[in-house]
């Protein structure tokens, strides 16, 4: 914060208070002990969290003339940041915006302090034009800029000055080599971006490295190529594979630790065209929440789940493509019914959340421990419940029926399109029919899409966006104002609109660096089918998956695409994002 006099302080106080940004007994109390004890009232206010720096920094560019910049809109290149040193720049709390008419623009936490702006301005050698910014974003900038990947350029040169493509350089890789630092400020980045994967590419003359984050696939930078057999041999050696192996696909893991933080990796080299491509899987139970209705369930699908995981016997599955969060909607029904009284038994591949008082257990194929196998040894280990990472084949399908058959609430995933989806696709791996309908509870299909941030606007919606809202979810919405409570509560999503044929609110999220698109996070679609005595009956018949749905919406089922909609309509999610993930949906 900018060294100010005590009469700036109360201006900048009483423009904060005027813009209806503090509460003012609040405000006028802690003002009246800062001085009487000679302390800052700004900086009692911050302390406080009743302002923050962001409100003071714009308000004393307001008063003191000076323009005012929020660093977190705003994306800076290399080039950009190159114009000031990065150890300079951090030790005077300033950051680089650009060149323009000969100056050097430049922000500052501290716009008064004369000395700064001489030294930028000799170090620079060129005139300097300053700018106001809070402490929070330059600091944010400069972590982010030139801490972030800073060691990767140091990497690219120690590794074109070494020849790094000779194998004989790439065996002697040590922990504290230029490579390595490369390596940890990659996996720093994701594990702070909350990215799920990172892909290293190899293409012709370059190596790209893409981070997926909130299920979208993003570019973060491009290296020269001869840094990757150095960088992916790196990779090998902290995975226990063969470095010298460049033929055949290798699958690994290790961990590594982030702000205090372990995170597990999980590894897949595969040869590609132009090198090796790396995939790597991040793995951090302590950013997931382990609390079904925190993902997205609600309603009626939530109370379908919750009624079928009470049963002391039975299947419980879920469905969709990967990466939908099958596996993390498991492990959270799992944690409802968790106890001492029961014993939970599971059967992974990975392991992917270590849970305390659950007996997991890891496939091994190589030692001959398959999904089949394991499930064959767990059910003499006498458990209550199973839980079977994944149905991959007739024969895992085939036990897992038996184990539901013969006394034990079994949880799994499969890979279909749908709920619906499942039921045809276990006829298919041999499960008798009459087997299937009597063993089934629920089964659950769902995607993810990217939340809504919270800062947002609202607006009306598209008269096209209007009639597909009505079309699909026209029948569930409230047809009065009478009904809005009971129906929300009913469909798990407080608030709802009445239907309207003119338009809805809709939200839109602020696009930022920290939220690209105006999104955080993920939730959860989901749509849940509960097998009665009707669907059973279906099943018995071989109906197909359409049949089946359809009947199951005529009982009351909230399909995926409507959970959407509703999502939206709720301001969780956009009808874009909807769009995206759900638009095969009926």
């Amino acid at each position: 914060m900018a060294n100010l006099t005590k009469e700036a302080e109360d201006r900048i106080v009483e423009l904060l208070l005027a813009e209806g940004l503090a509460e003012v007994n609040l405000v006028t109390a802690i003002k009246q002990q800062a001085d009487a004890s000679g302390q800052s009232a700004l900086s009692e206010l911050i302390n406080r969290k009743i302002i923050s720096d962001d409100m003071v920094a714009r308000a004393t560019a307001a008063i003191i003339n000076v323009p005012y910049v929020e660093l977190k809109n705003i994306t800076l290149d290399q080039e950009t940041l190159a114009l000031i040193p990065g150890d300079a720049s951090t030790r005077v709390f300033a950051v680089p915006l650009g060149e323009k008419d000969g100056l050097l623009n430049v922000a500052l936490a501290d716009v008064t302090n004369v000395q700064v702006t001489d030294y930028l301005s000799n170090l620079v050698n060129r005139p300097i034009r300053v700018w106001m910014s809070s402490e929070r974003g330059i600091r944010e900038a400069l972590e982010q800029y030139h801490g972030d990947f800073s060691s990767v350029n140091e990497a690219v040169k120690e590794t074109n000055a070494e020849n790094a493509t000779e194998q004989s350089n790439v065996k002697t890789i040590v922990q504290d080599s230029p490579i390595s630092k490369a390596l940890t400020t990659i996996l720093s980045y994701a594990a702070k971006t909350k990215a799920s994967d990172i892909h290293i590419e190899p293409l012709e003359n370059s190596l790209i490295i893409r981070c997926r984050i909130d299920g979208v696939l993003r570019r973060i930078m491009e290296l020269p190529k001869t840094v990757a057999p150095a960088l992916v041999s790196r990779i090998k050696i902290l995975s226990n594979l063969k470095i010298d192996e460049h033929r055949v696909p290798q699958d690994g893991q290790f961990t590594v630790s982030v702000d205090g933080q372990e995170i597990d990796l999980r590894i897949a080299i595969s040869p590609v065209t132009w090198g090796e491509q790396v995939v790597i899987r991040l793995l951090d139970k302590s950013g997931t929440s382990m609390e079904i209705e925190k993902m997205g369930m609600s309603g009626r699908a939530l109370r379908d789940v919750l009624e079928g995981i009470k049963k002391p016997n039975g299947m419980i599955l879920t469905s969709g493509p990967t990466g939908s969060g099958k596996s993390t909607t498991l492990y959270a029904l799992i944690q409802k019914i968790k106890s001492e009284q029961i014993n939970i038994v599971t059967m992974e591949d990975p392991v992917e959340y270590k849970m305390d008082g659950i007996n997991q257990i890891q496939v091994n194929v190589d030692a001959g421990l398959t999904f089949a196998a394991g499930l064959r040894s767990i059910l003499r280990q006498d458990p209550d419940v199973v839980m079977v990472g994944e149905i991959r084949d007739s024969e895992t399908a085939g036990l897992a029926v038996q184990a539901a058959l013969t006394g034990h609430l079994v949880f799994s995933t499969l890979h279909t399109n749908s709920a619906a989806g499942i039921l045809p696709r276990l006829l298919d791996m041999g499960i008798e029919p009459f087997l299937l309908a009597s063993t089934l509870n629920v089964v659950i299909g769902q995607r993810l899409v990217r939340r809504i941030t919270e800062k947002r606007d609202m607006y009306k919606s598209s008269e096209i966006e209007t009639e597909s809202i009505n079309s699909i979810v026209g029948d569930l919405l409230p047809q009065d104002k009478e009904s809005v409570a009971k129906v929300s509560e009913d469909l798990g999503y407080p608030g709802l609109p009445v239907k309207n044929d003119d338009f809805y609110m809709l939200a839109r999220g602020m696009d930022s660096k920290e939220t690209p698109g105006g999104y955080s996070g993920r939730a959860g679609l989901y749509e849940t089918i509960v097998v009665d005595e009707d669907i059973q009956k279906m099943i018995i018949s071989h109906s197909t998956a359409n049949e089946i749905m359809r009947l199951a919406k005529s009982k009351g089922t909230v399909t995926m695409r409507q959970d959407g909609i509703l999502k939206a309509l709720s301001g969780i999610t956009s009808i874009e994002e909807v769009n995206r993930v759900a638009s095969d949906l009926s």
